[in-house]
């Protein structure tokens, strides 16, 4: 079976997993997102002998898969060729219990004979050291153990554990029931148990989606981004990571596998923005708390682009022989590179969502005097360095200059302290970063503008285009009919775009020239349009995307222009956000489509 990005993810905001067409398990890590993955089958070529945990149907002919209404909990039907029919249900527990979130390390399956006499075999086969053997068992009377690299995992189940060990086909008579979690008794009836569990489940997910605040247009193709987005939120410290998934090349061969299993600052300023948009205060104020542990470590210092979902440091880049890669190619890398590069943006992206504390009244814990001063300390930073060279945000490895993006990131930074310290009544501090402000502005405006165009490059004294001048308008640097922007834009679209599609850049990188487009700079050339008074091909080009989605309704972060297949890491952040803020600035208003 070839592996494909047609997966759908389940979680619980402490560990998640991707599943395929046919109910198969083929990714998730443990005891982390960033972990060892207890199920590596998507990243181990196109025949794995281990690392998914799968139902098969004896006679299987076709299968229909769709989530439960506004949850993450999937509904898998198989049926055979005679007419016998199952159905699985597949779920990470989340529910309130004992005054708190209860989110254990586990998954919840029950599967159930819908019609007929269906025939079946369980086949469950963790993997360990990163997908190089399969997961050593023990097993008892109603439970199965796997030791995996980092955690031990325990299998507890109403099913006979010889028919599972034997991987034994078999009759389903009546609904088995399976925990597949921390190693430690299962404290009740097995059955019931996970089946409470999954109705609880349930529950939360559709209360939650009732809090948020939707467009009256393509509200499904938003709830389940959102719903995504919430799984790629690591809960206990607040963490939101770029993606699911390493090591999914950008396009075929191309060696641009990346490991995107960690918290790039960039990435989660765009998620807490555009889930602020629907209302979604959760994640955004615990992200809040993630933050400000990062600026407290950095003690106005240098900060990483990227993390680790507990706030690490040392996320070196590695390649991994152990798994032949997705579709056999390789590299597979765990860790990050970029954790070592300068990416001045970063500072910017630390400001703009921590200044809303000093605003937000739905926040438990609102920002204080002591949290401004330390973020003046982050200020400093991005004032210090709005003219120094770095990696940009594309995370050039070997192209070092002074990226406008990164530059504008700075403005933004000390544009958005003034107007805190206005707030706060500190007019002495406003008036600082006010000028500091207008020295950035003045700086951009001298050395990223090409005079004899009439626009703006992407870097300074430079002239090559990329797809970040036009978030210019989105960071409130330029007016959107501001004629330097409008000819940026004209450019952008002259050169960037292919089809109804946006690519970062075109200029060859360390790995060559590009050969995808970039979903999420799609999704910002859409809102650009929109802004230049193009609202119908904006809905034309949004429905284009919304149509490239999978069927769980999600993307990557690469489309191929040839097939439209998806490429990159899955399920995208980035690309999920540009959903959601296309949707809430091209959808009617709730009054005008009455």
């Amino acid at each position: 079976m070839t592996p494909n990005l047609d997966l759908a993810p389940v979680g619980n905001c402490s560990i998640s997993a991707l599943i395929d067409r046919n109910g198969r398990y083929v990714w998730a890590c443990a005891p982390r997102v960033d972990g060892d993955p207890v199920f590596s089958a998507l990243m181990d070529g196109l025949d794995p002998d281990h690392g998914f945990w799968d139902i098969e149907l004896e006679g299987l002919q076709t299968v229909e898969q769709a989530y439960i209404r506004n949850t993450p909990v999937l509904r898998t039907v198989l049926t055979a060729a005679d007419g016998a029919s199952v159905e699985i249900i597949d779920f990470a527990p989340r529910h309130p219990k004992h005054s708190r979130t209860y989110r254990p390390l586990a998954f919840g399956r029950i599967v159930r004979p819908l019609s007929g006499s269906p025939r079946i075999r369980v086949r469950l086969r963790p993997s360990a050291d990163w997908g190089a053997r399969r997961a050593g068992t023990t097993n008892g009377s109603n439970h199965i153990r796997y030791l995996c690299t980092d955690v031990t995992f325990r299998l507890t189940t109403d099913c006979p554990v010889s028919h599972i060990l034997n991987e034994r086909v078999f009759r389903l008579e009546r609904p088995h029931a399976f925990f597949f979690g921390p190693d430690e008794g299962y404290d009740q009836d097995v059955g019931p148990g996970v089946s409470a569990a999954l109705d609880r489940t349930v529950a939360y997910w559709q209360d939650w989606v009732r809090t948020l605040y939707l467009p009256f247009d393509w509200q499904e193709a938003v709830i389940r981004a959102a719903i995504t987005l919430k799984l790629c939120a690591y809960e206990e410290t607040g963490a939101i990571v770029a993606a699911m998934t390493t090591s999914v090349p950008e396009f075929p061969e191309s060696g641009r596998n990346w490991d995107y299993r960690y918290c790039w600052i960039r990435d989660a300023y765009y998620v807490v923005r555009a889930l602020n948009r629907l209302g979604a205060v959760d994640l955004l104020e615990n992200y809040l708390g993630y933050l400000r542990n990062l600026v407290d470590a950095s003690a106005g210092g240098h900060v990483q682009p990227v993390y680790g979902v507990g706030l690490e440091e040392d996320i070196d880049e590695r390649i991994t022989e152990t798994v032949e890669g997705y579709r056999g190619m390789k590299p597979v890398r765990i860790g990050n590179q970029a954790r070592e590069h300068l990416q001045h943006d970063v500072y910017g992206q630390i400001v703009l969502p921590l200044v809303q504390a000093f605003y937000d009244q739905r926040l438990l814990r609102p920002g204080t005097i002591d949290d401004f001063h330390a973020l003046e300390k982050v200020g400093d930073r991005a004032f210090a360095m709005h003219d120094q060279v770095d990696a940009g945000l594309w995370e050039f490895r070997t192209i070092a200059r002074v990226h406008t993006y990164s530059s504008v990131m700075c403005w933004a930074a000390c544009d958005r302290l003034a107007k805190a310290a206005d707030h706060l009544g500190l007019a002495d501090r406003a008036g600082i970063w006010r000028e500091r402000a207008a020295i950035i502005r003045e700086r951009i405006e001298r050395e990223a503008f090409v005079e004899e165009e009439g626009r703006f490059a992407a870097s300074f004294g430079n002239r090559e285009l990329d797809a970040s001048l036009l978030q210019l308008t989105d960071l409130g640097f330029l007016d959107p009919m501001d004629p330097r922007q409008v000819k940026t834009f004209e450019a952008i679209e002259r050169d960037l775009k292919k089809g109804p599609y946006l690519f970062r850049y075109i200029e060859p990188d360390d790995f060559g020239e590009p050969e995808t487009a970039f979903n999420f700079c799609t999704f910002w050339f859409i809102e650009a349009l929109y802004l230049n008074g193009r609202t119908e091909e904006a809905r034309e080009i949004f429905e284009e995307m919304l149509s490239r989605r999978t069927h769980a309704g999600l993307l990557s972060e690469d489309l191929s222009l040839g097939d439209k297949e998806l490429w990159g890491n899955y399920p995208q952040t980035y690309s999920l956000v540009g959903i959601i803020n296309c949707a809430v600035l091209l959808s009617r208003s709730w009054t005008d489509a009455r």
